[in-house]
């Protein structure tokens, strides 16, 4: 039996936003025990040339539900309003993605397969399928922006390992 679109896209998505949740929690509990600012984490960046923690956390949403409601449309561009400054904010920005991809509906998401999708940025055009945009663009990005997000918690010596990346695997009951 093939597997579905719905499967093969939103329980990896629920994962990934469950991690995002739980590394913003961890860095706001660290701040707390550490008696560090909350900018020194939300502004944090690997390098210079890179964004900042907050738009990785943001990035994890703008993949998951942005992606969503932009095959919905047929065109996604990039989010470019500012990221959420706080950990509060950050949280709220995930808890509606969750919210989105749990109202998902397994024949919403059969019903985009094959559709046209454009994805739009500045100049640049790429065309994909529906399936095609969110399964080898969408869903890499979401795993990067965390995978991210991750790595600027253990840079700042937040005692995170491999298990608070993978978040709540699917396991058999």
């Amino acid at each position: 039996m093939p597997i579905s679109l719905h499967a093969a896209y939103v329980p990896s998505a629920l994962q990934m936003l469950g991690t995002a949740e739980h590394l913003v929690d961890t860095a706001e509990k660290w701040c707390a025990e550490q008696g560090s600012e909350h900018a020194d984490f939300i502004g944090a960046r690997i390098y210079e040339d890179m964004l900042p923690w907050c738009y990785q956390v943001k990035c994890v949403a703008e993949h998951t539900q942005g992606s969503i409601e932009g095959v919905r449309k047929g065109v996604y561009s990039p989010d470019l309003n500012p990221p959420p400054t706080s950990f509060d904010d950050l949280r709220a920005k995930l808890a509606g993605a969750v919210a989105a991809m749990e109202a998902l509906s397994e024949e919403e998401m059969e019903a985009f397969i094959g559709q046209p999708m454009r994805f739009e940025f500045k100049d640049s055009r790429m065309d994909f399928t529906a399936e095609d945009f969110l399964l080898s663009f969408s869903q890499p990005n979401f795993y990067f922006h965390c995978a991210t997000a991750y790595d600027i918690l253990r840079m700042k010596g937040v005692p995170v390992g491999k298990r608070d990346f993978m978040g709540r695997v699917r396991i058999k009951t």
